[in-house]
């Protein structure tokens, strides 16, 4: 028996450690190709070593191309206060749902679980009218406000919440706390790793997105770094030297951003009480 489950372990190994490899060439690949020159990199030669490594490349677009920093900066703003609003509301939403008693509760958690079944591109009109209304197009708040609060993730902190032990809750009022004194200084600092991973997928998401800057954005000052990115490859399609150094910063932040948060993200959103 025991020589079967070594086998099959070694064989999941094996696996894995070929899928992570086939992973991580491309990666490896446009990584190394940021610091070649043109020529080099349509030769037709695969090297993951550059022959005459460069740097000509990164001050190309952050130098020459005037709005890419602009688009980083912009990209910066509205991922980093999406996910602090996001860690905020759907934290103090998931702990109202799991602990307090109001009218409406219910009705309230079914409302959204209704909004989970619904997909994004249904609502990506109805988003826009509302925001031209207010006037919010080509602005940040309108960038901002619409995605400062996610039904999924309220779910997960409800959830996170309910499985919460209470007698920490209960110590704190004995010794004085208010509710909300209670949540900001006991429970969030120990809900570290349902934070941590709600973080993760929440800055992904508004990093990575496409499609609501191109409805939402069209002052190219204020696109973030995908549309941005988009009308740069559209300058330089030729330069793919240019495109995998762009590729290059934008991949970076998302790569430190798990790497912060790596150490909470692993332990999931479980909690034993323990400490």
């Amino acid at each position: 028996m025991k020589k079967k489950l070594g086998i099959g372990k070694a064989f999941l190994y094996t696996i894995l450690v070929l899928y992570a490899i086939v992973t991580m060439i491309p990666f490896l690949w446009a990584l190394s190709s940021s610091f070649k020159t043109l020529e080099e990199i349509v030769s037709g030669t695969i090297s993951f070593i550059p022959k005459h490594f460069t740097l000509d490349n990164y001050k190309q677009i952050f130098i020459e191309q005037q709005m890419f920093p602009r688009w980083l900066f912009n990209s910066v703003i509205i991922a980093v206060t999406v996910t602090l609003l996001n860690l905020l509301f759907n934290s103090m939403a998931g702990y109202a749902l799991a602990r307090l008693q109001f009218p409406g509760k219910k009705s309230i958690f079914i409302i959204i679980l209704a909004v989970l079944m619904i997909p994004a591109q249904v609502t990506m009109i109805p988003n826009y009218l509302i925001l031209k209304q207010l006037g919010w197009l080509n602005s940040y708040q309108g960038m901002i406000v619409p995605t400062m609060i996610n039904a999924t993730f309220i779910f997960m902190m409800r959830q996170f919440f309910i499985n919460f032990p209470k007698e920490l809750e209960e110590a704190a009022a004995l010794d004085g706390l208010s509710r909300i004194g209670t949540f900001f200084r006991i429970v969030l600092p120990l809900a570290r790793p349902a934070l941590a991973a709600q973080a993760i997928f929440v800055f992904m998401g508004s990093w990575n997105d496409f499609m609501r800057p191109l409805i939402v954005l069209s002052d190219p000052e204020l696109f973030t770094l995908p549309l941005g990115l988009n009308s740069f490859k559209g300058q330089y399609i030729s330069y793919w030297n240019y495109i995998m150094a762009a590729s290059m910063v934008f991949t970076l932040p998302v790569l430190v951003i798990y790497i912060f948060f790596n150490r909470y993200f692993i332990k999931g959103i479980s909690f034993t009480g323990g400490k």
